[in-house]
């Protein structure tokens, strides 16, 4: 392949553009990799086309090699599959809805499980014919609510699903083993640094999850690590290791005290320390949150109390997580008035069983730890209340936020916390979908085995926003060889011979099995020219400048930035074996 940037469709920015917050974003659009169309919709000129590609194959070509099957679905689907599996309404505003002229409903497809469920179903029918994998590289549709960071967090994207059939529990975790080590080959040679940790399904159900994270300042997802045992997950998916249960014999009795002015835990905690005779911190008392969950395609909202210690807030993402598909909101001052008996800053627990308000508290309030927290009654909080005796939980739940410090679940030693953007994620789904479509196999024995499914993503647009993200310098970007849109840039800098001679190397290169983009533009400054090489980011930088009359070009390496001369009769063999 060669590439003349006299003809080719593009154009480099000076300026990063005025909606760009992350250096993914920045540099594709500065370089002419991609442009806005919408918000979180992005069209991909021809150099970013061909990184896309190049990441596609790597894609396609690891599915293959573990087995998997290439089909292809359609973007536009009707309403029944995701009706028979409850995500018609599940998804709520996530998804782009529509309706054909007979007045029918359709979505653009965010995701397929449904879809592959059918087709299996359609096609086999005998144990003979399992297991089988099937993948697809398809255009998704979400509608989100912020779409941001470029291709990151778009509303259109292309992405990998891929999904495992099997006939028992062994067969699926031999399928999700397959998955997780055809993503560790690809991302190995995509040259991303991921990370795997525990996640959550999600609305996507089933049991064993991971995420495979890219670590970067800008990412959205939190994720803990345990640098002693190698625990990892993400923020959503830790565990509290819950403390033993305290008798509660002999515990003091509740007592209930004026705290006017208290507004705040720290104000709280002052105020009973210095007027009540107690010795207490924030991680002492009982923080009760109010928020009110919405089941999506139902009228129904439920008033649901929050429990977590008073020195750590509840983390929305981590709640989300843990209601879906149930949808939380923060309990606002106008709902107060519908339930009475709910105090505004002093809520306590003690009364929220007769009220009818389920109740559910961090892992670690266990039975017998006695807590400061709200009286039910207008500047009053009540102290030695104690869990089991003055009030019962109806459950636990994973909602409040994780902190450096805290213990590993596996092992207890200090965890640590970083930010990351998700590539990949993958899923034993089981036998929520099969169950929906009634996906049976018959057996030997004539009688039918329920399929149980594995389902597994890579985010393929994505992971050129992340290789971005972390293979960037101050000049621009830096791609790994395999994904860059060619081996070699070849910058004649001005003059006819120097330009010339660039593009007799190229074609010398090209003819070697080498892909070479060559700046042959006339009347274009050098200056320009190696801003733009470096700004696009390709492996290998060949100068044809002024060495050319002592008959040497200069060869860079866009990683390292070594520089070095070389004959330009040797030219062609060197920078071949900078390719190997």
């Amino acid at each position: 392949m060669l590439l003349r940037m006299s003809s080719l469709f593009l154009r480099t920015l000076r300026d990063d553009p005025a909606d760009a917050e992350v250096p993914s974003h920045k540099l594709l659009v500065r370089a002419g990799y991609i442009r806005r169309v919408a918000p979180g919709i992005y069209s991909w000129l021809p150099l970013g086309k061909i990184v896309l590609e190049n990441v596609t194959r790597i894609v396609r070509e690891e599915m293959n090699r573990m087995g998997g099957q290439e089909v292809l679905f359609p973007a536009l689907l009707p309403r029944e599959y995701y009706e028979a599996t409850g995500r018609w309404t599940e998804y709520g505003d996530n998804i782009f809805r529509l309706h054909d002229r007979k007045g029918a409903d359709y979505l653009l497809g965010p995701t397929h499980e449904e879809l592959f469920t059918d087709m299996v179903k359609g096609e086999y029918s005998s144990y003979k014919d399992y297991p089988v994998t099937l993948y697809q590289i398809q255009t998704k549709y979400r509608d989100e609510a912020r779409p941001r960071a470029g291709i990151l967090r778009g509303r259109e994207f292309l992405m990998k699903d891929s999904y495992s059939f099997d006939l028992d529990d062994d067969g699926l975790k031999r399928s999700y083993e397959q998955h997780r080590e055809a993503y560790i080959r690809t991302f190995d040679r995509l040259g991303i640094n991921y990370k795997i940790v525990f996640a959550q399904s999600g609305a996507m159900g089933g049991s064993a999850s991971e995420e495979f994270l890219a670590p970067t300042p800008t990412g959205e997802d939190t994720f803990v690590a345990c640098h002693s045992c190698g625990y990892a997950a993400n923020a959503e998916a830790v565990t509290t290791p819950a403390p033993a249960a305290r008798p509660i014999d002999g515990a003091a009795p509740l007592k209930v005290m004026d705290t006017p002015d208290t507004p705040t835990i720290e104000s709280l905690v002052s105020y009973v320390n210095e007027h009540h005779g107690l010795s207490v911190t924030a991680a002492d008392t009982l923080k009760n949150v109010v928020v009110k969950v919405a089941t999506p395609g139902s009228d129904k909202v439920e008033t649901l109390v929050i429990g977590v210690p008073g020195d750590r807030e509840v983390d929305f993402k981590r709640l989300e997580a843990a209601l879906a598909p149930g949808e939380p909101a923060i309990f606002e001052a106008t709902d107060f008035p519908k339930h009475p008996g709910l105090v505004r800053g002093y809520i306590g627990p003690q009364i929220l069983r007769e009220l009818g308000i389920r109740y559910l508290v961090d892992p670690r309030v266990v039975t017998g730890t006695s807590w400061v927290t709200g009286a039910n009654e207008p500047g009053k909080h009540a102290a030695n209340v104690v869990a089991g005796r003055d009030f019962t939980p109806d459950g636990t739940i994973e909602a409040a936020e994780v902190r450096a410090g805290d213990p590993c679940p596996r092992c207890g030693a200090p965890l640590s916390i970083d930010r990351g953007i998700e590539i990949g994620h993958i899923f034993q789904l089981g036998r929520k979908y099969a169950d929906a479509a009634g996906l049976d196999a018959l057996g030997p024995d004539g009688k039918p085995i329920r399929v149980t499914m594995g389902s597994y993503g890579i985010g393929v647009s994505r992971a050129v926003a992340v290789i971005a993200e972390q293979a960037h310098d101050r000049l621009g970007l830096v791609w790994p060889r395999e994904v860059a849109p060619a081996d070699v840039h070849i910058v004649g800098t001005g003059k006819d011979n120097q330009v010339e001679a660039a593009l007799k190397l190229a074609g010398e290169l090209e003819s070697r099995g080498l892909r070479v983009l060559v700046d042959d533009r006339p009347q274009v400054s050098p200056g320009v020219k190696f801003k733009d090489a470096e700004l696009l980011g390709l492996p290998t930088i060949v100068v044809v400048g002024r060495g050319l009359s002592q008959g040497v070009v200069e060869l860079r390496d866009r990683v390292s930035g070594e520089k070095s001369e070389i004959p330009l009769t040797e030219a062609a063999d060197r920078i071949l074996a900078t390719t190997t």
